[in-house]
């Protein structure tokens, strides 16, 4: 799950960067890379998109899971 986490936290990355070149510049860097191919762009966004779903469950209904993961000092207190 750990894995998942940090894929997660990379496209979301990617998602904010995207963004906010889009709010300031009007630049799509995503759509510009995948000109050639526009169905991968949108694999990107729905990916970026699910990630945002995960981390939002994550952090809702799974905190104390997701704090045992990355924290070893708190697991190896319990």
């Amino acid at each position: 799950m750990k894995t998942l986490d940090v894929i997660c936290a990379v496209l979301l990355a990617i998602g904010g960067i995207n963004w906010g070149l889009v709010g300031f510049f009007d630049f799509n860097l995503i759509s510009t890379i995948f000109a050639a191919v526009p169905a991968s762009a949108r694999v990107i966004y729905a990916l970026v998109g699910l990630s945002a779903l995960y981390e939002i469950g994550d952090f809702a209904f799974g905190y104390k899971a997701m704090r045992e993961r990355w924290c070893e000092a708190h697991a190896v207190r319990h």
